[in-house]
């Protein structure tokens, strides 16, 4: 029998939708934010020249700042204010979990609740300011760098270049903890998942345009989208699957009440890591490639350019190097994330046992076993997914925008929003169906 929250889930319709005055708001400003965030992305750097920069941009479009640029929405390409974007926070928060494992204070503040949360997003915003200067910084040497591309080039010029740009960077961090407070959604998550989407009318545009001229042939392209709507599938699938340990609580007595055994289930995800693994991998093997792009190759020994050729994209050690970082980051990074020794401890002391499992240390090693071999299949899929759109690259020379990093993401936080959009929903004919209640039982005592 289904439940009544299947039930009302069952029932939406868009009728219900239109009822939700509450969610309405909340999805306008939403997109409201997002708009201001767009508009934030064309509004260009003082003190640059726009075509030299454009033009030292493309010869760098294959390395980091290709990958900062697609999490950007395209302002590191129009080196807009927000050409920092999103990234210093996310990278100050993954640092902060990282410390929270290591440092013991950090970790006591953590098991403090709401008041050591605060504490740790205090701490995690002095860090992206830290991280945000120091990137601005060398964002605005490098531009003095390049030739022709600052029209003034100083101390001037770096000051007010390191102020734009944090500031651009705590404006979005600022939008997106209000879109999470006021909005429908995870902040930073949209934030970026708008910068991806918006160059996808422009890559299938392009992808298309190929086509015409018979640079790519029919088959190609519709292989490419079948391959990325069997990705997406495949990403929706494992993103949802959780592997659920059967929790049992025993009979307890409160007062002179007696409560009966109850049971539950601990759900552990396939792949508890996320998008983490190929963001940290793909940073780490593009930044030999730009660094040599900023570098004068010719004077390089010869064993260094050998090395840069075969990191290329497509080649078989930057193929292999990029799947044994994403599984090693995968298994790193839910070691971090997920304390299976804290979780045994709270079920512990909430009286909650695994059948045949005694409580205690030997539930901890039960839950990292099990937790080992499912990361062992997020890491498969993991690498499965990211090195999919690299293969179709290599070979057939499509430029498969919507691949690895990228696609994660935006399916990510689509299921993420959608499940919030459907959690509104449900709590509104909730609402509705207490007044109706209550209305019944007020007719009745009268």
């Amino acid at each position: 029998m289904a439940s009544a929250a299947e039930q009302l889930a069952s029932n939406l319709n868009f009728a219900a939708f239109a009822k939700a005055e509450d969610l309405k708001k909340r999805i306008w400003f939403t997109l409201g934010a997002l708009l201001v965030y767009r508009l934030g992305t064309f509004i260009p750097l003082p003190g640059l020249d726009p075509d030299a920069f454009a033009q030292a941009f493309q010869q760098q479009a294959g390395g980091v700042l290709g990958l900062f640029n697609m999490f950007a929405g395209g302002a590191v390409e129009r080196m807009a204010i927000f050409a920092l974007g999103i990234m210093p926070y996310i990278s100050a928060s993954i640092i902060m979990q990282l410390m929270t494992s290591v440092v013991p204070s950090l970790e006591q503040l953590k098991k403090e609740g709401e008041q050591g949360r605060k504490v740790i997003n205090q701490y995690t915003r002095y860090g992206t300011v830290l991280l945000g200067t120091l990137q601005a910084y060398g964002i605005a040497v490098g531009l003095e760098s390049g030739a022709g591309i600052v029209v003034d080039p100083g101390w001037f010029f770096r000051i007010s270049t390191v102020i734009t740009l944090v500031g651009g960077t705590m404006f979005l961090m600022w939008l997106g903890e209000q879109i999470t407070a006021r909005g429908i959604g995870n902040g930073i998550s949209l934030i970026i998942f708008a910068g991806i989407v918006a160059a996808m009318p422009t890559a299938i545009a392009g992808t298309l345009e190929l086509g015409r001229t018979g640079a790519l042939s029919t088959g190609i392209i519709i292989a490419v989208i079948l391959i990325a709507i069997a990705c997406i599938a495949l990403i929706v699938f494992v993103e949802r699957a959780q592997r659920r340990l059967l929790i049992q609580y025993p009979k307890r007595q409160v007062g002179n009440r007696m409560f009966q055994g109850d049971t539950s289930h601990l759900p552990l995800k396939l792949n508890t890591a996320g998008v983490i693994p190929p963001i940290f991998a793909s940073s780490l093997l593009l930044l030999p490639a730009t660094v040599a792009g900023f570098s004068d190759t010719t004077t390089m020994p010869p064993w260094a350019t050998t090395i840069l050729a075969t990191l290329g994209h497509g080649q078989p050690l930057y193929m292999l190097l990029y799947a044994a970082m994403i599984a090693f980051f995968a298994f790193f990074y839910t070691a971090v994330v997920f304390n299976p020794k804290d979780t045994a401890d709270n079920l512990k002391k909430h009286g909650g046992f695994i059948p045949g499992i005694r409580p205690g240390e030997r539930t901890a090693d039960y839950i990292d076993y099990v937790l080992t071999r499912i990361t062992v299949i997020g890491a498969i899929y993991l690498v499965v997914v990211c090195l999919l759109p690299e293969f179709l690259i290599a070979r057939t020379g499509v430029p498969f925008y919507l691949g690895g990093t990228s696609l994660l993401i935006v399916v990510n936080v689509t299921l993420d929003t959608v499940a919030q959009v459907q959690g509104h929903l449900i709590a509104q004919q909730y609402e509705g169906l207490i007044k109706k209640s209550k209305l019944r039982g007020g007719k009745r005592k009268r």
